[in-house]
């Protein structure tokens, strides 16, 4: 199932960024740490072609250390792009972050011009905190609801850099449908664009298989079940969700385990590696060859019918 969640200021604010990218000297790019390919938005590869780029893994305290590290060295085989992870509380980011933008741009310092930045990144990924702490004040929201920053803001440092705050942006199409389901658990798609319970059981499945200990520490189990909705169930039971005649709401039950998993609750968790990406890029690009072949197939036996119904 490809997720369909494109607001219309993310379609006016890619049009936006699309104008203004040729003043622009490097992008900065949020990328969730729980998600990093996921959460990196294809359009704003496009846009950046080989622009210098600083690939920051926001909310890295929430993901697994090791497999952040892994995706660091992935990222970096690319020349033009450097990684830093950060929290949301680390004190020291906004000088790290300067510090890259000016070694990535070394001839704008010598020269003494401005280096302007293109902060980019999709919903709720910690922009606005990031660009709060670079500026050293409160120039942007801040919030958990996803598209709260809605045009862009040109924000100048005392480092003799310039950043460009644009909309959290997601894509029009997610056409990786694992990619939807890790976005809408980190709380990048808005709740009423997916199913709660669709959302608890695609995650649920992906713990009981990789993260047990996790689940096992959490929710106070002997044993991990085998499946999800097994899972679910005896958690909701002992959170006491449960509705008339003693049967587990499962709704109440999967929004627990989707907060709980957004707040951090469920320990470090990391829902992507690159080793799953590169095999889930392969079916991607199946389907959607297939896709092409049918829609050929289509139009073959149309035209053959309209010559068919020329001739009698």
């Amino acid at each position: 199932m490809a997720i369909h969640w494109y607001p219309g200021h993310m379609h006016k604010a890619t049009r936006e960024m699309t104008k203004i990218l040729p003043e622009v000297d490097l992008v900065i790019e949020l990328l969730d740490a729980r998600l990093p390919v996921s959460s990196q938005n294809p359009v704003i590869a496009k846009l950046r072609h080989n622009k210098p780029c600083i690939k920051i893994l926001s909310k890295s305290d929430l993901a697994d250390p090791k497999t952040t590290a892994a995706w660091q060295s992935h990222f970096e085989q690319d020349d033009s792009v450097k990684t830093l992870q950060t929290t949301l509380d680390q004190a020291d980011k906004a000088q790290k972050v300067i510090r890259l933008c000016h070694a990535l741009v070394p001839t704008k310092v010598l020269d003494n011009l401005k280096i302007v930045a293109m902060v980019v990144g999709i919903p709720n990924v910690g922009k606005s905190t990031l660009i709060n702490a670079l500026a050293g004040r409160k120039v942007t929201k801040t919030g958990d609801e996803p598209a709260i920053t809605k045009a862009q803001q040109r924000i100048k440092l005392d480092e003799g850099i310039t950043l460009l705050d644009t909309p959290g942006i997601l894509w029009p199409k997610i056409e990786n449908e694992n990619s939807g389901y890790r976005l809408a658990a980190a709380g990048a798609i808005r709740d009423t664009a997916m199913g709660i319970e669709d959302v608890a059981f695609y995650l649920a499945d992906y713990l009981i298989k990789r993260y047990p200990e996790n689940l096992k520490n959490r929710y106070d189990l002997v044993s991990v079940p085998e499946t999800e909705i097994e899972f679910i169930e005896l958690m909701g039971a002992r959170r006491g969700c449960l509705s008339a005649g003693g049967r587990v709401d499962l709704e109440k039950a999967s929004a627990i385990l989707v907060n709980e998993f957004r707040a951090g609750m469920l320990g470090p968790i990391t829902l992507e590696t690159p080793s799953m990406i590169l095999k889930e890029d392969v079916i991607v690009a199946e389907l959607k060859q297939a896709k092409v072949e049918r829609d050929e197939e289509r139009k073959r036996k149309f035209r053959l019918g309209r010559r068919d119904s020329e001739q009698k």
